[in-house]
C-alpha cells in the first residue's frame, strides 16, 4: 500500500474540495456575440436595490415601442443596457438630435460615454436630476432598479412633450390644480374669528383664560 507524506496529502484534499471560485456565490457565466465583457456575477449585484421584474418588463416593452426594435434575446435586461446603446436611441427617438453621436464601438470607454450623453439628454429633456441613475448602477449592476426608476421617469416626462405621439409609460401625471381668490374673498377669509374661541357671533374676548389667573391681595 502506498503512503503519503501528511503535508503531501492535506494539499491534495485542499485542491480537491477547495472552491475554485471563493469570492463568488455565482460562477460566471459567459454570453457569447456580444461587444461588452459581462462582469462576474455576485450575490451583491442582484440584492443590490428592490428589483421589480414586472417594472423592468414594462420598461423594456416601452423602450422597444419606441425604438422599434427588441432587446438582444440572448442578454438579460440589464446587459442590454449597459453599453448605453439603447438609451441612447430611445432618447433620440423621443427629441431627434437630442445626443449627436451614439458609440456603438470602441470598448468600455465609449460604452460609458453613452450612459453620460444619455443622462445628459435626460435633464435636457425635463427629467429631475433626483430621479437620475449613476453611472456605476448600471456599467457596474449596483441599482439596477434606479435603471428601471429613471425609464420611468423619462415616461412621466414624456407627456409633458405634447409633439411626443408615441406611446407611453405609466399613469399620466396629475396635474395641478391651481385656484385664484379675488381680494374680497381673501379680506373675508382673514375676517373670519376661529371658532375654538367660541361663536362669532357678539364675538369677544371674554371666557378666554390664557395661563393660570393671578389673585392680588390687598392688605386686611
Amino acid at each position: 500500500m502506498t503512503r503519503y507524506h501528511p503535508k503531501l496529502l492535506r494539499s491534495l484534499l485542499i485542491i480537491l474540495f477547495s472552491d475554485p471560485f471563493p469570492q463568488h456565490s455565482f460562477r460566471p457565466l459567459i454570453y457569447r456575440d456580444t461587444k461588452i465583457r459581462c462582469p462576474q456575477f455576485t450575490e451583491k449585484a442582484f440584492c443590490a436595490g428592490k428589483r421589480e421584474p414586472e417594472k423592468e418588463l414594462e420598461a423594456q416593452r416601452w423602450i422597444e415601442a419606441v425604438i422599434g426594435e427588441r432587446f438582444p434575446s440572448d442578454l438579460p435586461y440589464e446587459f442590454a443596457l449597459r453599453d448605453g446603446i439603447i438609451l441612447c436611441k430611445l432618447m433620440n427617438r423621443l427629441q431627434p438630435g437630442i445626443i449627436s453621436k451614439v458609440n456603438v464601438s470602441g470598448g468600455d470607454y465609449k460604452f460609458m460615454d453613452n450612459i453620460s450623453q444619455f443622462q445628459k439628454a435626460c435633464v435636457k429633456y425635463g427629467v429631475p436630476d433626483v430621479d437620475l441613475f449613476q453611472t456605476t448602477d448600471l456599467w457596474d449592476q449596483k441599482n439596477i432598479a434606479l435603471v428601471t426608476q429613471t425609464i420611468f421617469a423619462i415616461g412621466r416626462t414624456a407627456y409633458k412633450h405634447t409633439e411626443w405621439r408615441g406611446p407611453h409609460l405609466g399613469p399620466k401625471p396629475s396635474e395641478e390644480n391651481r385656484r385664484e381668490f379675488s381680494e374680497d374673498v381673501l379680506r373675508a377669509g382673514n375676517a373670519v374669528i376661529g371658532l375654538q374661541a367660541g361663536t362669532n357671533k357678539l364675538a369677544s374676548q371674554s371666557g378666554q383664560n390664557f395661563g393660570a389667573s393671578r389673585k392680588i391681595i390687598l392688605g386686611k
